[in-house]
């Protein structure tokens, strides 16, 4: 059942990245077609709960990975209906990185590398704190939407998943977020 949850919400994280519009030259000119993105991210949406990205939008520790996700254009797959569960990093987690390693990764060039490091901060599941906790003392690992598998622990001093500690967690429409103090960049 897990696996078919799981193929359903690739498959539909899949769908949601492919929504792009094209639009035509204008007539009688040669210019190329021009692609705009127009996925499920860019509904302005003022009633409903508030989803992952729209909540990080709206928090000033989280400029560096609202703007990685833009950069990578995983925008859709953030807003997504879900469940997921997004481990975002703050932007004091991304100041620990070396030295223009942020600014490398927003360079179009490093698209798909970016991409690959923020699937390996989401979870296409369900996983609040409570659930966490129950996976770190039966020794489970959490499989992240990046393909990989991230440690889940609990200590005296809170959860920690891939070997940083859980600051904060928040209910979203679409999932959870729990804010942590590093940047999980994927093993390869």
């Amino acid at each position: 059942m897990k696996k078919l949850i799981l193929l359903m919400n690739v498959l539909m994280i899949t769908a949601v990245l492919s929504c792009n519009n094209t639009k035509q030259a204008e007539p009688g000119n040669n210019s190329p077609e021009i692609t705009e993105h127009k996925g499920q991210a860019s509904v302005e949406d003022t009633e409903s709960a508030a989803n992952a990205l729209t909540v990080a939008k709206s928090l000033p520790d989280f400029t560096t990975l609202v703007a990685a996700i833009e950069a990578a254009g995983v925008e859709d797959a953030v807003v997504n209906a879900g469940p997921l569960t997004v481990f975002a990093p703050t932007n004091a987690a991304f100041n620990k990185l070396p030295k223009g390693t942020v600014d490398d990764l927003l360079k179009s060039e490093n698209k798909s590398k970016l991409a690959y490091i923020l699937t390996n901060h989401v979870a296409p599941a369900n996983y609040p704190d409570v659930q966490l906790i129950k996976e770190a003392e039966k020794g489970r690992k959490l499989y992240m939407a990046s393909g990989q598998y991230l440690d889940v622990k609990k200590t005296d001093e809170g959860i920690s998943v891939g070997g940083t500690k859980i600051l904060k967690t928040v209910k979203v429409s679409n999932g959870w977020i729990h804010v942590i103090e590093d940047v999980l960049v994927p093993v390869e």
